[in-house]
C-alpha cells in the first residue's frame, strides 16, 4: 500500500513536471511557432523538451509539430501603410503590382526610409549607390524618389528575365549577373531566403488589397 502510494505520487509529480514544461514552452512561444518540439529522456530518467535535437546519444521523439513556415512573418516597427500612395503611383507608372512593391519594401527596409545596409544600400527599397547614380537619383532617402527609382529598376529586371518573378527578385538581391550565371535563383542562402520572404509578404498583401 505504501509502495503504491509513492508510485502514484511519483507519477503525479512526473505529469506535473511535464505540464509545467509545456506551460513554459507555451509562454515563451510568440504568436507563431518557432519550430518542431522534441522530447527525450536523459540517463537519469528526466524528461526534456527541445527544438534543437543536437545530442546524438539521446533518442528524440517529435512532440509538437510546427506546421508553419520556416521563416515567420514579422511585424514592422514602422507604419506599413504610410507610403501606400507613393507605392500606388510607382505601381501605375511602371506596371508592377502594388502588393509586390510593398512586399519588396517590407523585406528590404521594413518601411524604414533611412535604412542603410552593411553593403551601402539606401532607403526604402535599398538601392545601391551605383544604381542610384545610373538612374539619376538625387536623394535616396526621399521616400517617393526611392520608391519610383527602385520600381523602375525592378521593372528592368523583370524585362531582362522575361517576366520570371523569382529570377527578377533574386537579381534585385544578388545582382543580375549572378542570376545570369546560374540561370536560376543562385544557391546563396541570403538570396534564397530573400525570394521566399518577398513572396510570402506578396501573398499576404494581396489578400489585403
Amino acid at each position: 500500500m505504501v509502495k503504491k502510494f509513492f508510485l502514484n505520487n511519483a507519477r503525479k509529480a512526473a505529469l506535473t513536471g511535464i505540464f509545467s514544461v509545456l506551460l513554459v514552452i507555451g509562454s515563451c512561444l510568440p504568436s507563431f511557432a518557432v519550430g518542431d518540439i522534441y522530447k527525450f529522456i536523459d540517463e537519469n530518467g528526466v524528461v526534456h523538451f527541445t527544438n534543437v535535437p543536437a545530442n546524438p546519444s539521446y533518442q528524440y521523439r517529435l512532440f509538437i509539430k510546427d506546421y508553419t513556415s520556416r521563416k515567420p512573418l514579422r511585424l514592422s516597427s514602422y507604419s506599413p501603410d504610410v507610403y501606400d500612395d507613393m507605392i500606388t503611383e510607382a505601381s501605375r507608372r511602371h506596371g508592377i503590382a502594388f502588393s509586390l512593391l510593398k512586399a519588396v519594401i517590407k523585406v528590404e527596409s521594413d518601411f524604414n526610409p533611412r535604412a542603410v545596409s552593411r553593403a551601402g544600400a539606401l532607403g526604402l527599397m535599398q538601392i545601391m549607390p551605383v544604381n542610384a547614380k545610373a538612374f539619376g537619383m538625387r536623394d535616396p532617402f526621399d521616400p517617393r524618389e526611392n520608391i519610383l527609382t527602385g520600381t523602375q529598376y525592378f521593372r528592368e529586371l523583370l524585362e531582362r528575365f522575361n517576366g520570371k518573378l523569382h529570377l527578377a527578385l533574386a537579381a534585385y538581391n544578388a545582382g543580375p549577373t549572378v542570376v545570369d550565371r546560374y540561370n536560376s535563383i543562385p544557391p546563396i542562402k541570403e538570396t534564397e531566403d530573400y525570394v521566399e520572404m518577398v513572396m510570402k509578404y506578396f501573398n499576404l498583401f494581396k489578400k489585403k488589397d
